[in-house]
């Protein structure tokens, strides 16, 4: 059995886009014609490729033809590129990158941006939680990720990168109007039994570890849920609850007196970085702007 690769490289294409018209019109050709490449590759593989929904998914059987479509486009584009630049910049490759969204928000992009520099790339951002990112990595929807996983996901290099250092913080008006500390400073454990604090998502367990290490119910606090790095730091420096920041994020601030720390020993987040195990000249540039990165904006393990 053989897999055609123009049919492959179609599928990933509708998987890129999410639909078979935003395919057809990237491909230049109809969508019947999109949607009968795409039969036809499901025919000759005897397999169910794509859910066809808004945005349409690779099934289990499709994911590895489209991790081998964007495989062979990445070899691809770094074979010209060794013809000179131009022949790689007619059409900048795109790069699916997975990342959580403290590392997006603060040390990421930068090292994006230098890479864009030297190499006609476009990036194609995944946001998740550092503990789901290597999930995107084995079911190849990205070709890179920075994950709290530092086993390495199979057919991928794992390279550490850091440790994100979070503290808990809060204004001084919030952290007095709740009685957050005594007049020595000590945390009050049942002041925060039942003192706001703000979530980024239901899957944002850096609040509950803090509550549980000084022994409070993670359960009891109310919950405000803010699913934006941004918004979720706006959040608590107007006050809306107390919550667990990146060291380097609020430090500012706290110089300022406009947040105050709340004590307790950080939590400290491991990162990785993972990408698939493959020789190319783009992919290790990448890493290499990351590990760059994240040594001058991570603490040491």
């Amino acid at each position: 059995m053989e897999i055609p690769l123009d049919l492959a490289r179609t599928l990933a294409v509708v998987i890129d886009e999410g639909t078979f018209d935003a395919a057809a019109r990237r491909l230049r050709i109809t969508p019947s014609a999109v949607s009968q490449r795409v039969k036809t590759l499901e025919q000759q593989l005897g397999r169910v490729l794509v859910v066809r929904a808004k945005p349409a998914r690779a099934t289990e059987a499709g994911a590895p033809i489209v991790r081998l479509a964007r495989q062979i486009a990445l070899l691809e584009h770094d074979a010209l590129a060794e013809f000179g630049p131009h022949e790689a910049s007619a059409r900048p490759i795109s790069v699916p990158l997975a990342v959580n969204a403290d590392s997006l928000a603060t040390w990421f992009l930068p090292a994006l941006a230098r890479v864009g520099e030297h190499h006609p790339v476009v990036f194609d951002l995944h946001r998740d939680d550092q503990d789901f990112t290597a999930g995107l990595l084995e079911s190849g929807t990205v070709m890179g990720a920075v994950t709290s996983q530092a086993a390495p996901v199979a057919g991928c290099l794992v390279r550490p990168l850091g440790v994100m250092r979070y503290e808990a913080v809060a204004t001084p008006a919030f952290a007095a109007r709740w009685a957050l500390a005594d007049r020595d400073g000590a945390r009050s454990a049942a002041a925060l039994a039942s003192a706001p604090l703000v979530d980024f998502d239901r899957r944002d367990d850096l609040q509950r570890e803090y509550l549980s290490a000084i022994g409070v119910d993670p359960d009891a606090p109310p919950r405000h849920y803010v699913p934006a790095s941004h918004d979720f730091a706006t959040a608590i420096k107007l006050g809306l609850g107390w919550g667990m920041l990146p060291a380097f994020q609020p430090a500012g601030e706290i110089e300022r007196g406009e947040l105050v720390r709340l004590g307790g020993a950080p939590i400290d987040v491991p990162l990785h970085w993972q990408q698939w195990n493959l020789r190319s000249t783009l992919l290790t540039a990448i890493a290499d702007e990351l590990a760059a990165e994240a040594r001058t904006a991570l603490a040491r393990s």
